[in-house]
């Protein structure tokens, strides 16, 4: 057998085999006469059916086979010969006419990147810095208790935070369009769930009223058929809805968890609670600019082949994300190209990752995933099941030794470049969540 390697344009390469059809003849034939040992045939005692007839059921599959093994075990050792990394699968191209003798075929595939890691010295990286005080703290237990709010019906003209019940119809071009109406619907004024203008309308309304208005829908709506049209509306006032925050107290205490509703005992908790969901956004932007440097400071190409399975897998998570949402996912079709941007930069980090944790021992110790796991677990009520569910599947294991192998490279690259803290107000860092 002959191979020989042939370089081609980036990653791509070609290996062109030749495979003798006498060494194919001679294992085709072996094969068979195995096969007649023990195979079963009608009006035939096993082991005794004609090698002829044997030959005729089973030996264009055996050929198949046979030549399947030739190519691969050439293509493996020119590949183990010449420590070639191999990404993806190659694409076997069989080619036509040549040596009456040989079989011949091509394997083009793509091999891993040389990856030349760059010096960082020259970054810059912000350390975002907030410690968690007691207003932070008065902070979230505001949001909590917005998020718990009771609405009561009131008597009187809505205001923003209202929720208000309304009766409405819309019409374009004088036809109700679809979507255009509805009984009995309820929103909060100034959350954005409706247009601006539709909200303002609302606003000045008294209970009881009714108001029609026109409404230009803007150009990026997601309607295609209302962007940028006019259309009318027709809105009746059923009720007002004021907010009411639960009183901080006992009962409050105990809907957060606290059994015996103690309030220092809540504040506690949020306070614990807070400084760890600030620690893990803190972790996360600094992990973000960790990634960035890496990127520009090594650019490289990354093998397709990996780029479109990262595609796949990444198209396949957001069906059954959708799916768990209970929707149809067949009635979403979604494809792996929307994700061919997002997945050649997970496969490039990817890359350098693995070799910054080659080159500087950056692997995860079972003495950090320990911790990283009690970490996770703390926020359980019983951390001790948490700790054994996670060492109870190797699966989980891998994911945390993922994150502590990443939180080591973060390490690794503050320490080597130019890290600076950044002082960040509680609003910006926790944004939507107050």
């Amino acid at each position: 057998m002959q191979a020989t390697e042939q370089t081609n344009e980036a990653l791509e390469r070609r290996i062109d085999m030749a495979v003798p059809l006498a060494a194919i003849e001679r294992d085709v034939e072996v094969r068979l006469k195995r096969i007649s040992r023990t195979v079963k045939m009608a009006g035939f005692r096993p082991g005794k059916v004609p090698f002829k007839m044997v030959v005729a059921q089973y030996g264009s599959q055996v050929r198949s086979e046979v030549v399947g093994d030739a190519i691969k075990q050439t293509f493996g050792d020119k590949v183990r010969e010449q420590n070639l990394r191999v990404a993806g699968y190659p694409r076997i191209e069989r080619k036509q006419g040549g040596d009456a003798e040989k079989l011949e075929f091509s394997a083009v595939f793509e091999v891993y990147p040389d990856i030349a890691l760059g010096d960082i010295s020259g970054q810059s990286i912000e350390r975002p810095v907030l410690v968690v005080g007691e207003a932070e703290v008065d902070k979230t237990i505001e949001v909590l208790r917005k998020q718990r709010q009771a609405f009561e019906k009131v008597d009187r003209a809505p205001e923003t935070g209202d929720q208000v019940i309304v009766d409405f119809t819309g019409r374009k071009d004088g036809e109700i369009f679809q979507g255009g109406t509805a009984t009995d619907f309820g929103f909060v004024i100034g959350q954005g769930q409706m247009l601006k203008e539709f909200e303002a309308a609302v606003a000045g309304m008294s209970i009881g009223t009714s108001k029609a208005f026109d409404l230009t829908f803007p150009d990026d709506y997601h309607g295609e058929d209302l962007k940028g049209r006019t259309a009318q509306f027709e809105v009746a006032l059923k009720e007002v809805r004021e907010p009411r925050l639960p009183p901080l107290d006992a009962s409050f205490a105990r809907a957060l968890g606290v059994a015996d509703g103690d309030l220092a005992k809540m504040r506690d908790e949020v306070k614990a609670n807070l400084e760890r969901e600030v620690k893990k956004r803190i972790a996360a932007r600094l992990k973000e600019q960790v990634m960035k440097v890496l990127l520009e400071v090594n650019p490289m190409v990354a093998p397709k082949a990996l780029i479109e399975l990262e595609s796949r897998q990444m198209a396949e998570n957001a069906r059954q994300d959708v799916a768990g949402r209970g929707m149809d996912a067949s009635k979403m079709p979604i494809e792996p190209a929307w994700f061919t941007e997002q997945a050649e930069r997970r496969v490039k980090l990817g890359l350098l990752l693995a070799e910054l944790v080659k080159k500087n021992n950056l692997h995860a110790t079972p003495e950090q995933m320990r911790a990283q796991i009690e970490e996770f677990a703390q926020s359980y009520e019983d951390p001790a099941e948490i700790v054994r569910w996670y060492y109870g599947e190797p699966q989980r294991m891998a994911q945390v030794e993922a994150l502590v192998v990443e939180d080591n490279v973060v390490e690794w690259v503050l320490a080597h470049a130019r890290s600076s803290d950044n002082l960040v107000s509680f609003d910006e860092l926790m944004g939507a969540a107050t």
